[in-house]
């Protein structure tokens, strides 16, 4: 969908300014798709166009950031011999060095963040800042109050350590219980363990936000979009 102006897309990027862009058109300094396009307000789509200025395409060097919205059968990794990625679903062009934020299970569903940042992947992963991460659960078994409370103490799931506290808010609670449980963490299997400890198997899981990225309602299962600006002050804090 082609749905950003041109000078728009040179400005968020610190090319140029949109005044500077038009000029810069008309000179003949820009090309989109192998074409010169004179005109600045045209609109493109930054995930499928290839932008060229002064003959650079403007990607280069620049920090990439995709919200993705994970399928099931999906694995996070940036390649593997057997299995379809979450970097397949990214159309191209895109930086050699993106990488996903962070692992999702092979079947759960939800927000994935894929960025060339290391430094806002290191920030988001690192134990020490302890970054939300919130998922809807639908887990086999009764929750109650005693599970809300096991949460937010913290779970024997076989480490060393307990898991940090945590929140549970309980859906609906039957034979099968939808919940959402958010977490500061980022251990092997750690939900599914947590409720494993707690009597439960889960059932489906799916990741609605990370720290102040939330999953974007508009998005498909395995459709994409890059971050706005908001979005990517908000994730680095400032």
């Amino acid at each position: 969908m082609k749905n950003v102006r041109l000078d728009k897309f040179l400005s968020e990027k610190g090319i140029c300014s949109r005044s500077e862009a038009k000029i810069f058109a008309k000179k003949g300094f820009i090309t989109i798709n192998g074409v010169k396009e004179t005109k600045s307000d045209v609109k493109i789509d930054p995930l499928e166009d290839i932008v060229l200025f002064k003959g650079e395409e403007i990607s280069k060097g620049q920090k990439e950031y995709y919200m993705l919205y994970k399928p099931a059968g999906v694995v996070s990794a940036t390649e593997d011999k057997k299995e379809k990625t979450v970097l397949d679903l990214i159309p191209k062009p895109y930086a050699k060095d993106i990488a996903p934020v962070g692992r999702l299970d092979k079947d759960t569903e939800g927000l994935i963040l894929i960025t060339n940042d290391g430094e806002l992947n290191h920030n988001l992963l690192s134990p020490k800042k302890h970054v939300d991460k919130t998922y809807f659960v639908r887990v086999k078994g009764l929750l109650d109050k005693s599970d809300v409370e096991a949460v937010e103490k913290g779970i024997d799931i076989g480490d060393e350590k307990d898991t940090l506290p945590a929140k549970l808010n309980i859906i609906s609670s039957d034979d099968e219980s939808e919940c959402e449980i958010t977490i500061h963490e980022g251990r092997f299997h750690q939900i599914k363990r947590m409720f494993k400890a707690l009597g439960k198997e889960v059932i489906y899981l799916k990741r609605l936000s990370m720290g102040s990225l939330v999953l974007d309602e508009k998005l498909g299962k395995g459709e994409v979009r890059r971050l706005t600006e908001e979005e990517i002050t908000l994730l680095k804090g400032k």
